[in-house]
């Protein structure tokens, strides 16, 4: 006889329908925010938090350099995946974080140094604006790709066509960005120098950083400006790859397991909690309850939900374990709220697995979720690490889970583990750039909690009303009773009359 045997069915969450509320001047849909925690955070630091309650998965096929950057410009973030060498995944976190910044650290030449070499150095570098200084590091000037012709000066040397230090508006001892950023706009230059009291460089603060942040007013960046980069580990060899991921500037880790109710999730927590207090890791997955209390009590701080949901994951036909969605959610939020009362600390909790559309990240946030993971949906856009394929005339292209044949070969040859297959491969519609796709669903789900009377997701967790609807209500919300010709493919030879 089984230890427990639960009679009502697990829920997904496409059996729920949200019930409207009151709409107010406050909560209409330009004054919505979706902000929402990204890990629980002792002294609230901004860094910690998301302007778009949604984070892209750490899969080969979904969350890559390109990936990451774009979605930490658009308020949310992806996690770059654990199954890589450990050198590789350290790079890409690299990469991200210096796409952009504040303070840069800058390469700098010598004034001897030749035209010709310093265009070898901008070509091998992929910039081309360098501080020029002494042996003693004093700055002497600045020059940058404009300065120069190749051919034309390739018998000069870079003081010959520097911009000279009596030229240059320089910040001296500042401390601020934002005080940087207010002098580099004053001034009618790119970069702005930043030198100590004996003119020794220090920094360059660059223009257009301040015009990305402009364009971009819900990226998420750390103190230093730089966009935030997560990463995820697993319960294998993080005592190697937690430093590496650490000197390369990661900012939040996740261990990446189908099942984190487990003592190697436990040991994985307890080891970075110990020898990296302040790096925030998020524990999963999990969908009960117990398994919440868990992964908290090991250090997790916040927490995934879902196993087997995922549109190529397997894991319930394989094992037999998983569990709906929303059920998953509403026992997971209700253990959090009452760790919350407990405690005063609050852990979010990322809903994972079988999120398809906008519909579904609101009832997952309405159930209680603090924001989704998805990455069949981001896996169908430009900035995802896979090339198009044309299939039956349509734009396709690949997608495959960390469970999957392909990834799995990868941690077969590691850890001598993963003797079967837990996802599958297949192929997604090509969407587009995640720019032009993304904002679209940010609005559905702005004008749901609209609908919903919330101005903001922590608001949306109390007032949301939900019911579970029959089959026949989920037909009857569906287009229905209605011949559309595009489906056949002869929707311009009709003739529409007047």
């Amino acid at each position: 006889m089984p230890k427990e045997i639960y009679f009502e069915p697990s829920r997904t969450l496409m059996e729920f329908r949200l019930l409207p509320g009151l709409t107010t001047e406050e909560t209409k849909i330009e004054n919505i925010s979706l902000r929402t925690p990204l890990v629980h955070s002792e002294n609230n630091q901004p860094k910690y938090y998301l302007n778009t309650p949604v984070v892209a998965a750490a899969m080969q096929s979904v969350s890559g350099v390109d990936m990451a950057i774009e979605l930490a410009k658009l308020g949310g973030t992806a996690f770059i995946y654990s199954s890589q060498t450990i050198k590789q995944q350290a790079q890409m976190v690299s990469g991200i974080k210096n796409y952009k910044a504040g303070f840069v650290e800058p390469e700098t030449v010598k004034p001897e140094t030749s035209i010709v070499e310093l265009y070898e150095l901008s070509r091998k570098k992929g910039y081309g604006t360098f501080p020029v200084v002494d042996l003693t590091g004093v700055l002497l000037g600045v020059i940058t790709k404009n300065d120069y012709d190749v051919k034309l000066h390739e018998n000069l040397k870079v003081h010959n066509r520097m911009i000279k230090r009596e030229n240059l508006t320089v910040g001296i001892n500042i401390e601020d960005i934002k005080d940087a950023n207010a002098l580099l706009m004053e001034s009618h230059q790119s970069v702005l120098p930043i030198v100590n009291d004996k003119n020794k460089l220090r920094y360059l603060v660059f223009r257009k950083d301040i015009r990305n942040h402009l364009d971009n007013p819900l990226e998420v960046v750390d103190e230093e400006k730089r966009l935030l980069a997560a990463a995820a580990v697993n319960t294998h060899d993080y005592k190697e790859r937690v430093p590496a991921l650490v000197d390369a500037g990661v900012d939040i880790l996740a261990v990446d397991s189908s099942d984190g109710h487990s003592v190697f999730q436990q040991k994985t927590l307890r080891w970075i909690k110990e020898h990296y207090s302040d790096l925030p890791v998020i524990g999963g997955n999990i969908i009960t309850g117990q398994g919440f209390d868990f992964l908290v009590d090991a250090g997790a701080r916040a927490v995934k939900v879902g196993m087997g949901g995922g549109s190529i994951c397997i894991t319930q036909e394989q094992k037999g374990t998983g569990r709906g969605l929303a059920t998953a959610i509403i026992e997971v939020t209700e253990a959090r709220d009452k760790y919350y009362q407990k405690s005063g600390r609050y852990i979010p909790v990322i809903a994972d697995g079988g999120i398809v559309n906008a519909k579904d990240v609101t009832i997952a946030l309405a159930l209680g979720a603090d924001y989704v993971m998805m990455g069949r949906y981001f896996a169908r856009m430009d900035e995802a690490p896979t090339s198009k394929v044309t299939i039956h005339n349509q734009i396709m292209k690949p997608y495959w889970g960390e469970g999957a044949p392909r990834a799995r070969e990868w941690k077969a040859a590691r850890y001598y583990q993963m003797e079967f297959a837990e996802g599958v491969e297949g192929f997604v519609q090509y969407a587009g750039k995640l720019r032009d796709n993304l904002p679209e669903a940010l609005s559905k789900i702005k004008a749901s909690m609209s609908s919903c009377g919330s101005a903001n997701i922590e608001e949306f967790h109390k007032k949301a009303k939900l019911e579970i609807v029959s089959a026949l209500s989920l037909r009857e919300g569906q287009v229905h009773d209605i011949y559309l010709p595009q489906k056949d493919g002869n929707y311009h030879s009709i003739n529409w009359g007047n």
